[in-house]
C-alpha cells in the first residue's frame, strides 16, 4: 500500500509539478511547493550561520568581492528572468551572499538565493572573474531547481509522503534530505548534484556570469585549477555521480561561443 501511495503522489505530481530548466529547456519533475524549499532553506541558513560566522564587508575585501559578484549575478539573472516571462520564479527570492572563514573548498546556494562562498576556495579561484564562475553554478543550481528535484527523488526513495510537503521543514528525516539535495556539506564539485545537474549548471552558470559583465573563457582555466587541486583522485565518470573534468571542460568549451554571445553585448 505505501509503495502504491507514493506512485500515486508522485504520478498526481506530473499534472502540476512539470517545469522547464530556463535555458536548457529540459523538462524537470519537481514535486515540493517552491514555497516550501525556500522555507526550509532560510531555517538552515540561519542555523549554518549561526555556528559559522559571516566575515563582514567592511572589514574584508574578499568578503566585499563576495557581495560584489553575488549582486551583479543576481541582478543579471532577475533581468533575463523577468525577460523570459519568468520573473515570478524569483519574485520571492531574498538573495544574500556571505563569505565565512572555512577552509574547504566550497560554496553553494540555497534555494531563494541564499549564497555562502568558504574562503578555502579563494585560493584556487584567484581572481574575481573565477568567482564569478563558481557563483554562476551555484547560483544556477537555484534558478534550476535542482535541490527540489533531488529532494523529490530522496523524498520518494526513503518513502517519505510527498504530500505533506508543507510539514516537511519540521520532519528530521526530511531535513536530512534537503541539506543532501542542495549540496551543502561536501566539497566543491563533490555535491549531491549528479551528473545532468552538474552539467545543466555549468551551461547555465556560464551564461549567468556573461550576462553579469564576466568573462566566461575564465571558466576553462578554473576547473582545470580544480582539477589539478583535486590531485587526481576522482573516480571514472561511470563510477561516480559527477562529471569528469575532462568531459566537464570539453563541454565548457562547446559552450563558449554561445556565452560569449552574451558576454559581448555586456562590454
Amino acid at each position: 500500500m505505501k509503495k502504491v501511495a507514493l506512485l500515486f503522489i508522485a504520478g498526481s505530481g506530473l499534472l502540476y509539478a512539470c517545469s522547464r530548466v530556463p535555458i536548457t529547456g529540459r523538462s524537470q519533475l519537481n514535486l515540493i511547493p517552491e514555497a516550501t524549499m525556500q522555507s526550509m532553506a532560510v531555517q538552515e541558513y540561519q542555523s549554518f550561520l549561526s555556528q559559522n560566522k559571516a566575515i563582514s564587508p567592511n572589514s574584508s575585501k574578499d568578503a566585499e568581492m563576495v557581495q560584489r559578484v553575488g549582486g551583479r549575478i543576481a541582478r543579471a539573472v532577475t533581468t533575463y528572468m523577468n525577460q523570459q516571462g519568468m520573473g515570478n520564479e524569483v519574485a520571492n527570492y531574498k538573495w544574500e551572499f556571505n563569505l565565512v572563514n572555512d577552509k574547504a573548498v566550497n560554496a553553494w546556494c540555497m534555494p531563494g538565493g541564499k549564497v555562502v562562498v568558504y574562503t578555502g576556495l579563494l585560493p584556487v579561484t584567484q581572481n574575481e572573474t573565477a568567482l564569478a564562475v563558481v557563483m554562476g553554478h551555484e547560483v544556477a543550481h537555484a534558478i534550476a531547481r535542482h535541490g527540489n528535484e533531488r529532494m523529490s527523488q530522496g523524498l520518494v526513495a526513503q518513502g517519505i509522503q510527498i504530500a505533506g510537503a508543507v510539514a516537511l521543514n519540521k520532519n528530521p528525516q526530511a531535513q536530512n534530505v534537503f541539506m543532501q539535495a542542495v549540496g551543502i556539506g561536501g566539497p566543491l564539485g563533490l555535491m549531491a548534484y549528479g551528473r545532468q545537474n552538474e552539467l545543466e549548471a555549468d551551461h547555465l552558470g556560464l551564461i549567468f556570469m556573461a550576462m553579469a559583465g564576466y568573462n566566461p573563457q575564465e571558466a576553462v582555466p578554473f576547473w582545470t585549477r580544480m582539477a589539478n587541486a583535486g590531485g587526481g583522485q576522482k573516480p571514472p565518470e561511470l563510477l561516480s555521480t559527477h562529471p569528469s573534468d575532462e568531459r566537464r571542460i570539453q563541454q565548457l568549451q562547446k559552450l563558449m561561443p554561445e556565452a560569449m554571445k552574451y558576454y559581448s553585448t555586456q562590454r
